[in-house]
């Protein structure tokens, strides 16, 4: 999978031209990220979410506590884990495992487990719009 940032500009708000932060980090030896950023990148599009998407592959232990990466993949929006609950503090290069809403373990985080985060994000954005502010 190929690095890189993806941007969808076409539908970024002109009304207070903020654009959501999206980290996407990854292992490489983690089976899951790809169709984890196959569901990310849905989510956006259905939802229809203007954000930049940072893709970045982590592929040194430094790098990972660098990072404070608790395993691939792992999703940040505007620098908030979507599952900060199940993040491990240390920082290795392993393969995440995500819960999802009906208690079950999963390698890949659920498209509804992105959506929320994304509209959690979106929440305070708006708001402070609303105020008549900017957002960074």
């Amino acid at each position: 999978m190929a690095g890189g940032s993806f941007r969808d500009r076409h539908r970024e708000p002109v009304y207070n031209r903020y654009v959501m932060r999206i980290d996407f980090l990854y292992w490489e030896d983690c089976p899951s990220h790809d169709e984890a950023l196959r569901r990310l990148r849905a989510v956006l599009t259905e939802d229809e979410i203007a954000a930049e998407v940072q893709v970045t592959h982590v592929d040194t232990e430094e790098l990972a506590r660098a990072l404070r990466f608790p395993g691939s993949p792992t999703i940040r929006v505007d620098g908030r884990d979507i599952q900060p609950e199940t993040v491990a503090a240390d920082g290795r290069l392993t393969c995440r495992l995500y819960l999802l809403d009906d208690g079950r373990p999963s390698p890949l985080p659920s498209a509804e487990m992105i959506r929320r985060a994304v509209r959690a994000a979106q929440a305070p954005a708006a708001a402070t719009n609303s105020l008549g502010g900017t957002q960074p």
